[in-house]
C-alpha cells in the first residue's frame, strides 16, 4: 500500500474512531492528557507500518495496542522519579493486556462522556473548550481546527497544549462525573458544541457563508451526547441544530452567495432533519421541565420550517418565543433577533425603535449585525440614503465573503 493510501486509512479510522481510542488509552493510563499524546504517536507509527505491511484486519485495535505499548514503555521511563509512575509501570506486560480489554464495549460510552467533561471543563477558557473538544472527541487535527476558525496552526497547537497542562495542573482525573457535577459542568459542553455549530452556521469569516463540514461536527458531537446524556436541554440543542441545518440546501445558490429567508425555496429544506428536529424538540418538552435556551431556539427554528411561507410564518409566535428567550439569557444579539422578528409580526417602524435602542446603549458595535438589520429595516421604511449610509457601515465590518457580496447587492439596488 502507498503512503497516500495508508493516510487516507488512517484519517478513516481516526475520524471514527478517535474519541473511543482517545477514550479507551485515557482509561488505561488514568492520564488524559498523555492519551492524547499516546494516540498521536500511534497515528504516526500506522502511517509508517500500514504503507509498508497493509491495513491491519483491526486497525483500531492495532492503535490501542501500539498506544498501549507506547504507554507502557512511558511509564517505565518516568517510573524512577515518579512514584505514581512506579506503580502504574509495576507488573506490566506489553502483551497484558490485549486491545480487547482497552475497548471495553461496557466502558465505551462512558469513555466518551468522561472526554466530553473534560474538554469542556470550567477551569479552560472557550477557546480551548472548542479546540480540545474537536481535537479529541471530533478527531480532527490542528490544521482543520486552525481552517475552521481562521487562526494560525501555531495558535490551536499552543492552545490545545496549555489546556492539557491546565487540566493536568488542576489534576482533573479521568472519569465521567457525578450527576450533581455533570449537570454543573454539562452547560459548557453545550455551549463548545453550540458555539461550534453556530461558526457553522454562520462563518465569521473566510469565502463561505456556511461551512457545513464545522456545523456536521457538531451535530455528530450532539447526537454522540444525546445518546450519552440525555438531559431535556441536550436534546433541546440537538433540535436547534437539526432544525437550522435542515434549511442549509437553500440558504445558498448554485454560485455559494446567501439567499435571504424570503427568496428560499422551502422545497429544498431537509424534510429527514426537519423531523428529527421536531421528534427531539418533542423529547424536551415532553421531560415537562420548561424549555431552555437551546429548548426556546429549537422552537423558533421550528415554526420556521413547518410554515409554507415567509407570509404564513407565525411571526407573534416567534417575538413571544424570543422575548422568553431574552428573559432566560440577556443578550444585545436576542433583542437584535428579536427586533427582526417584529419587522415581520408589526412592521418595520416598530423594530426600528428596538434597533436604535440598541445602538444607543453602545451594543453591538464592531459587529456588522446591527448596521446590517438597521439598513434592511430603512430600506423597508423607504429611507434609502440612510439605508446606504447603514449597509455601508456593515459592509466595512463584514468579514465573510460571501456576506459581503449580499451587502454589496443591497447598496447596489438601492443605488440605481
Amino acid at each position: 500500500m502507498g503512503s497516500n493510501a495508508a493516510r487516507g486509512a488512517v484519517e478513516a479510522v481516526w475520524r471514527m474512531e478517535s474519541a473511543r481510542i482517545v477514550g479507551a488509552l485515557a482509561r488505561f493510563t488514568g492520564d488524559f492528557a498523555l492519551a492524547e499524546d499516546l494516540a498521536q504517536e500511534a497515528l504516526a507509527e500506522a502511517l509508517v507500518s500500514w504503507s509498508v505491511n497493509g491495513v491491519p484486519a483491526e486497525p483500531t485495535g492495532w492503535l490501542l495496542t501500539t498506544g498501549r505499548r507506547r504507554a507502557i514503555d512511558s511509564f517505565r521511563r518516568r517510573a524512577a522519579g515518579d512514584e505514581r509512575y512506579a506503580l502504574l509501570a509495576r507488573d506490566l506486560s506489553p502483551e497484558e493486556p490485549g486491545p480487547d480489554a482497552l475497548f471495553d464495549p461496557e466502558a465505551i460510552d462512558d469513555d466518551v462522556l468522561a472526554l466530553m467533561f473534560i474538554s469542556c471543563h470550567p477551569v479552560l477558557s472557550k477557546e480551548a473548550r472548542i479546540a480540545l473538544t474537536l481535537r479529541v472527541v471530533g478527531g480532527l487535527g490542528s490544521e482543520a481546527i486552525a481552517k475552521a476558525f481562521l487562526v494560525p496552526v501555531a495558535t490551536i497547537q499552543a492552545r490545545i497544549t496549555r489546556a492539557k497542562k491546565t487540566l493536568a495542573a488542576a489534576n482533573v482525573p479521568f472519569a465521567v462525573p457525578e450527576p450533581k457535577e455533570r449537570a454543573e459542568r454539562l452547560g459548557s459542553v453545550l455551549q463548545a458544541v453550540y458555539l461550534i455549530f453556530t461558526e457553522g452556521s454562520f462563518a465569521s469569516g473566510g469565502d463561505s457563508w456556511i461551512r457545513r463540514d464545522l456545523a456536521a461536527e457538531a451535530q455528530r458531537l450532539g447526537r454522540t451526547l444525546v445518546r450519552l446524556d440525555p438531559q431535556p436541554e441536550v436534546f433541546g440543542l440537538l433540535a436547534l441544530m437539526e432544525l437550522t441545518a435542515a434549511r442549509f440546501p437553500a440558504r445558498v445558490d448554485a454560485s455559494g452567495q446567501p439567499v435571504l429567508l424570503e427568496d428560499q425555496d422551502r422545497l429544498l429544506w431537509d424534510q429527514s432533519a426537519i423531523r428529527r428536529g421536531r421528534a427531539a424538540l418533542a423529547r424536551a418538552v415532553a421531560a415537562g421541565h420548561g424549555l431552555g435556551a437551546y429548548g426556546l431556539q429549537a422552537s423558533i427554528a421550528e415554526c420556521h420550517a413547518v410554515a409554507g411561507s415567509v407570509a404564513g410564518t407565525d411571526w407573534p409566535r416567534i417575538v413571544g418565543l424570543y422575548e422568553a428567550l431574552g428573559r432566560l439569557t440577556p443578550s444585545p444579539i436576542i433583542e437584535l433577533n428579536r427586533a427582526v422578528a417584529v419587522a415581520m409580526a408589526s412592521g418595520p417602524a416598530d423594530a426600528l425603535v428596538l434597533v436604535e435602542a440598541i445602538a444607543a446603549r453602545g451594543e453591538l458595535r464592531g459587529t456588522h449585525l446591527l448596521p446590517s438589520v438597521r439598513g434592511e429595516l430603512l430600506t423597508r421604511l423607504g429611507r434609502r440614503d440612510e439605508a446606504r449610509t447603514a449597509l455601508w457601515e456593515a459592509l466595512e465590518m463584514c468579514g465573510n465573503a460571501a456576506e459581503r457580496a449580499a451587502l454589496e447587492r443591497k447598496i447596489g439596488a438601492l443605488s440605481t
